[in-house]
C-alpha cells in the first residue's frame, strides 16, 4: 500500500511541476449548429422556453407560403359580398373577444364543441380570417384535432406536414407554418393521423409551441376535438387562455352541452357560439337585412 500511495504522490508532484490544467471553456452553444440544435431540441421535448431568434421576422420569412382554395360559401371572408349576415356576426365576435381581453390575458383562444359536426373548424377558420381583416393583426390558426383534421379542407390549404409531426419531433416549427392568400393568417394543419393524439398533446412540445409563437402572433386560435367524446380539448384547456364552445342550434342535445361546460368548469369559458341559426329563427337576423343592408341603403331589391 505505501508503494501505490508513493505513485499517487509523484504523479501529483509532476502534475503540479506541469502548470496549471487547461479546460475547455466553450460554451455548449458557442460550439457549431448542429449541438445548437441538439440543445433546443432537448428544450422543446422538455417543454423548455422559447429559443432566442423565434421572431416575426423569422416567422414571415421562414414559413411555407402556400396557395390556399378555400370555399367562398364557408370560409365567408374569402368572398367579394362585404355585409352578408354570417360576416357581421364574426365582426360581433371578434368585438366581444377584445372587450374580454381589456379585463384578463387572453391570446391564446381554444374552440371546441360538446359532439361532432357542430361548426368548430368553420368557427376557428372564420375567426382568424375576421381578426386579420383589420390593420396589423396577425392569427395562427392550429388544428390539434388530430383525430380528424378539418382545417386544411375548410381553408383548402395543404394538410401537412402539420401539428403531429412536429409532436413527434419529425419536423421543426418553421415546416409546419403556413401562409395563404389572406395577409396576417397562418396555418397549422393536423397533419398525418395517429394512433396517440392525447399522448402526443400532453406532451411537452405542444408547450413549447404555443410558449414560442405567442409573442410573434397577436391571437393563436386552437381547433380541438369535440370535449364530450375524448378527452384531448380537456388537456389543452391547460395551454390556453380561453375556451369557445360551439354549439350547433336545432342540433346539440342539451345535456351534451352541459357535459361539454362541465369539462371546463375551472378553466375560463369566454363565451359560447350558437352556429347554424337561420334568418327564419332570428329576427336580429331579418332586422339587419331590412334596415342595414346594401340593398336597403341603395332601395334596390333582388
Amino acid at each position: 500500500m505505501s508503494r501505490i500511495h508513493e505513485a499517487l504522490k509523484r504523479a501529483e508532484q509532476e502534475r503540479a511541476l506541469a502548470g496549471p490544467v487547461q479546460l475547455d471553456t466553450t460554451s455548449v452553444l458557442d460550439r457549431p449548429t448542429e449541438a445548437g440544435e441538439i440543445i433546443a431540441n432537448a428544450a422543446a421535448l422538455a417543454g423548455g422556453v422559447p429559443t432566442p431568434g423565434f421572431s416575426a421576422e423569422a416567422v414571415l420569412t421562414r414559413s411555407r407560403t402556400v396557395s390556399w382554395n378555400p370555399d367562398p360559401k364557408t370560409m365567408l371572408f374569402f368572398s367579394g359580398e362585404e355585409h352578408s349576415p354570417g360576416k357581421e356576426q364574426f365582426r360581433t365576435l371578434r368585438s366581444r373577444l377584445y372587450q374580454a381581453r381589456e379585463k384578463q390575458p387572453l391570446s391564446k383562444l381554444m374552440v371546441t364543441s360538446a359532439l361532432p359536426k357542430e361548426g368548430k373548424s368553420f368557427t376557428t377558420a372564420n375567426l382568424g380570417q375576421v381578426i386579420v381583416r383589420q390593420h396589423g393583426r396577425r392569427a395562427l390558426l392550429i388544428d390539434a384535432d388530430l383525430r380528424n383534421p378539418q382545417l386544411h379542407r375548410v381553408l383548402g390549404a395543404e394538410p401537412g406536414p402539420g401539428l403531429s409531426e412536429y409532436l413527434q419531433g419529425l419536423v421543426d416549427e418553421y415546416s409546419i407554418l403556413q401562409r395563404g392568400s389572406m395577409d396576417n393568417l397562418f396555418l397549422i394543419p393536423g397533419g398525418q393521423i395517429v394512433a396517440n393524439p392525447a399522448e402526443l398533446l400532453a406532451g411537452g412540445r405542444m408547450k413549447f409551441l404555443l410558449n414560442s409563437l405567442q409573442s410573434v402572433f397577436d391571437w393563436i386560435i386552437i381547433d380541438t376535438p369535440p370535449a364530450v367524446p375524448v378527452a384531448d380539448a380537456s388537456m389543452i384547456a391547460n395551454l390556453v387562455d380561453g375556451v369557445l364552445l360551439v354549439v350547433r342550434s336545432n342540433s346539440t342535445p342539451i345535456d351534451a352541452a352541459r357535459r361539454a361546460r362541465n369539462e371546463f368548469l375551472e378553466r375560463n369559458v369566454v363565451g359560447v357560439v350558437l352556429n347554424g341559426v337561420t334568418p327564419d329563427v332570428s329576427p336580429y337576423v331579418q332586422y339587419y337585412y331590412a334596415s342595414y343592408s346594401p340593398e336597403a341603403r341603395t332601395g334596390v331589391k333582388n
